[in-house]
């Protein structure tokens, strides 16, 4: 993708009427980015009562372009290598986003031929695009969700390749139309897990996201430590992020918490049944677990939504990667009984602990730095298989 001519010297300079059209910002990763770039996200900010999506990529501070004619992130060989994915599953991953992607079919399967995935199409079964109600009246476009829904389709091919995909596109960022296209998704026969890449400040559950026998995932957030809906709620699974490279261990990776993640302590949802003291939180704690989430090792996407005037693959990271990924591994492992989280709660010595980073100060240390076992960045670890979901 390219970026901008607004993009100017060492800062961004992005045009008011862009941000309104197309829900574009920029702002620093805490701790995250290497010398000389910064982070630019694919959405603004969000206002009370709306959401905003945690999708990013890093550009250089010079005004570097991050696209590229092929892609050079994270492929989903890597993804299933990191987390040891295998198998076959036909059960349906919903994708819940804000506004209209008019190219995700087409996106999507330039992602899946490039990387020899099976196709997934309208016409054979596997995807399908619907609204907030499950018509075909969409909402308008909007390039900076569109990126996301890019993303968020790719992370569950890379991670699931024969899983089908629902994309319900809500009317708008509010939480009110997003919990409505929750909601729909749960409806539709075949969905197994939804995953939402995106959040506001933290705020009580609405019955929209409580629905037993769904995998339903949410990415913690992008801006370091804190509390942020939906991941706060009970009957979600809060998902964190992660650095992810490359080793010379038997796993052949390694993965630290990363700095940008959001984690925390909700003081306004109840603390799920599942979750144990070891949270040291008397509400829902965050995260659950965690998946790559750090731009700087981030994962290949295709997006043609002329994302601030560019087209094609970049790399792109946020908790919006990590939260279709762990979607796509509950529907990956068919067993999606009850209320999902409590599976993986009861079988965490099937995850890859990851025990070192921080996403910024608190207290109790545990809600903002790795360790053994649980820890709020990165929840109780990443995937190992499939034997903890």
């Amino acid at each position: 993708m390219k970026i901008s001519r607004m993009l100017i010297g060492a800062g961004v300079a992005v045009a008011a009427a862009s941000l309104s059209t197309a829900g574009i910002a920029t702002a620093s990763t805490p701790g995250a980015a290497a010398a000389g770039k910064h982070a630019l996200h694919a959405c603004a900010a969000p206002s009370k009562g709306f959401a905003g999506c945690n999708a990013q990529t890093m550009v250089n501070d010079n005004g570097a372009k991050p696209n590229a004619s092929s892609p050079s992130g994270l492929n989903p060989a890597d993804i299933q290598s990191a987390y040891k994915l295998s198998g076959s599953s036909t059960a349906t991953v919903a994708i819940v986003d804000a506004y209209d992607d008019p190219n995700a079919e087409a996106d999507l399967g330039v992602y899946r031929s490039q990387f020899g995935l099976p196709a997934c199409t309208t016409a054979n079964g596997c995807f399908k695009k619907v609204s907030q109600t499950g018509t075909t009246k969409y909402p308008r476009a909007n390039a900076g969700w569109a990126v996301e829904i890019s993303l968020d389709m790719d992370m569950v091919s890379a991670a699931c390749p024969t899983c089908h995909i629902l994309l319900v596109e809500a009317s708008s960022n509010s939480f009110a139309n997003l919990a409505a296209a929750v909601n729909y998704a749960a409806t539709v026969p075949g969905v197994k897990a939804i995953s939402n890449s995106y959040g506001g400040s933290d705020s009580a559950e609405t019955s929209s996201y409580n629905h037993p026998g769904i995998a339903i995932t949410a990415s913690s957030g992008d801006s370091g430590y804190g509390a942020q809906s939906p991941a706060s709620y009970p009957h979600v699974i809060g998902v964190g992020g992660t650095s992810l490279t490359r080793n010379s261990s038997t796993r052949g990776w390694t993965e630290s918490a990363w700095s940008g993640a959001g984690s925390g302590c909700s003081t306004l949802n109840a603390k799920p049944s599942w979750q144990t003291s070891v949270t040291q939180c008397s509400g829902k704690a965050i995260s659950d677990v965690s998946a790559v989430a750090d731009p700087n090792t981030g994962v290949s996407v295709y997006d043609s939504t002329s994302y601030q005037g560019t087209v094609g693959w970049s790399v792109w990271g946020g908790t919006s990667a990590a939260s279709p990924i762990i979607a796509a591994v509950y529907a990956l492992s068919g067993n999606t009984t009850g209320y999902p989280a409590s599976i993986t709660w009861a079988n965490s010595a099937g995850l890859f602990d990851v025990t070192t980073g921080s996403n910024g100060t608190c207290s109790p240390s545990i809600w903002c730095h790795a360790g053994t076992g649980w820890d709020g960045p990165t929840g109780l670890g990443t995937p190992n298989g499939t034997s903890a979901f």
